[in-house]
């Protein structure tokens, strides 16, 4: 689970010239924050020049955002203008460039539309280039939730309430969305709904591969599946999915708590787009949920039930069965999440973060459980 996107409001372009902004980096002024392997200052200029990105002139004010095992995440400037190019961590899965050339895509087919998102400025589908695939996308200005809430958001309680349906409202727009009128209708696969638990059963059986795993210890894993299986929508309308959409892949605006942006559209595809709403209900930070993942929990903020609401003034879709969309969304991610803990128990992982993430996927099957009446 990975975060992208600015999560900073934009610092502007200071003018400087590309050695004087390599001379200032050890000075934190900024300087070409990754080695020219991964990406090549020269090469990037090149590339931009061919698509009269600022023709000729110096890149300047790289800073990197994101990196390490994550995707890079690398703003800079080039003249007055502010981009932010993401391509693969160093060490790439084996599908991590397909991941970067659908991330471009669902991005460029969101232009214009009612979704907040960073706007999509160009892209590089040829991994041989630079080693990878990459794009170039507009910098957001807006705050990252978990990190805090700023003035004036942080003290204005109808701020904090407009956060969360900002956030319903973001995913209804997407879920409104005609993919085949977007150019995606071939971004997915037919049958999304039903190979659902299928395959996150399946994904917690894999685990057992892991020398020294000590099993699924998850409450009522095998029961939740049967009840998933039997109780699954038998009516769905496909449409656009983020995947991944809850608090810490978003962007807010400081000044009134609407979304910025939606960010890290890793996991989009074709689905139903309800599983999205199912996530945001699932981890939507209030007291008496355990499998929320960020403690973010100002006095103002929505309750789950006005998220659901505020997504049901915004759609046509059946909203009848949102409590197996939520018991389904915590399902998945939980078992997502004891691949860490699978992980941990061989070595791979370091025990802390299979610790605790191990209970984060305690706290979603005990929450979907709690749904089905398990």
């Amino acid at each position: 689970m990975t975060l992208s996107g600015s999560r900073a409001r934009p610092l502007g372009c200071s003018g400087m010239s590309e050695s004087e902004a390599l001379s200032a980096e050890s000075d934190g002024l900024g300087g070409w924050p990754v080695a020219d392997h991964l990406l090549d200052p020269v090469k990037l200029a090149s590339w931009m020049d061919v698509r009269d990105l600022g023709h000729g002139e110096p890149l300047t004010d790289a800073r990197l955002l994101l990196g390490g095992t994550q995707n890079f995440l690398i703003r800079f400037c080039r003249g007055e203008n502010v981009y932010v190019l993401r391509r693969p961590p160093e060490h790439k899965r084996k599908n991590s460039d397909e991941t970067m050339r659908r991330e471009a895509r669902v991005l460029a087919a969101l232009a214009g539309s009612d979704v907040p998102h960073p706007t999509f400025i160009a892209g590089e589908s040829d991994e041989t280039l630079m080693g990878a695939t990459f794009y170039l996308m507009s910098e957001i200005e807006g705050f990252h939730a978990p990190d805090g809430l700023p003035a004036p958001v942080g003290s204005d309680e109808s701020m904090q309430h407009r956060m969360g349906l900002a956030m319903a409202e973001a995913i209804a727009a997407l879920g409104a969305l005609d993919h085949r009128a977007v150019g995606l209708g071939d971004f997915g696969k037919p049958g999304y709904l039903e190979r659902q638990v299928p395959r996150w059963r399946g994904q917690l059986e894999s685990y057992a591969a892991f020398e020294g795993y000590g099993g699924v210890d998850l409450p009522a894993a095998d029961e939740l599946g049967d009840w998933l299986e039997a109780h699954r929508p038998t009516q769905w309308q496909p449409g656009i999915i983020h995947g991944d959409f809850h608090i810490a892949n978003v962007l807010f605006q400081p000044q009134s708590g609407d979304l910025a942006a939606v960010v890290d559209w890793e996991l989009a595809t074709i689905g139903d787009p309800l599983i999205d709403l199912g996530q945001l209900r699932a981890l939507w930070p209030s007291d008496d949920n355990p499998a929320q993942l960020h403690e973010v929990r100002p006095p103002g903020f929505a309750t789950a039930d006005e998220l659901v609401d505020r997504y049901s003034d915004n759609t046509t879709r059946d909203l009848s069965n949102i409590d197996w969309y939520t018991a389904l969304a915590a399902y998945r991610l939980g078992s997502i999440l004891e691949g860490s803990n699978a992980r941990a128990d061989a070595g791979l992982a370091p025990r802390e973060i299979g610790d605790q993430l191990h209970g984060s996927a305690v706290a979603l099957f005990q929450r979907a459980a709690t749904i089905a009446n398990l």
